[in-house]
């Protein structure tokens, strides 16, 4: 394929899709370590091992590589151009929406670190099939590019 990556193309391609991979992987754990944590009393023991566990996840795994994945995919949009299909808007849009997820529950850690339970343990494992219902659209629109 031509453009501006040339021959790393394929590479660029590669390490995009690891880090969607990352991502993904932290945005299913995320959720269900939120259900897990409303088992546990606000201010015990267990309940700071739960704060540092989705701190830790969020700093070193989920923000470092949705980062990476909007880096590394606007550079495949750059190369491949935004007049590749209109599969390519609809997957754009729908991880601009993923993203606007992601930050959601940044703040729902946030609330939950400072002792705000407003959300149940049953809403948070719903909550947890979000990223599937994602990363089967997205995986059809790249792939299979239906329109």
């Amino acid at each position: 394929m031509e453009g501006f990556l040339g021959g790393a193309y394929l590479w660029v391609k590669a390490v995009h899709i690891i880090f969607v991979i990352f991502w993904m992987a932290g945005m299913f754990m995320l959720p269900r370590f939120f259900a897990y944590h409303m088992q546990y009393e606000v201010g015990s023991d267990e309940d700071a091992r739960w704060i540092d566990r989705e701190a830790r996840l969020m700093k070193i795994i989920i923000n470092p590589a949705m980062t990476l994945a909007w880096i590394l995919g606007l550079t495949l949009v750059a190369h491949i151009g935004l007049d590749a299909g209109g599969w390519l808007h609809a997957k754009l849009l729908l991880v601009f929406l993923f993203s606007g997820f992601h930050g959601m529950l940044s703040k729902e850690r946030k609330s939950i670190s400072a002792g705000n339970r407003t959300r149940s343990e049953k809403f948070y494992r719903l909550v947890n099939e979000v990223p599937a219902v994602v990363i089967i659209i997205v995986v059809v629109l790249a792939i299979v590019k239906p329109f």
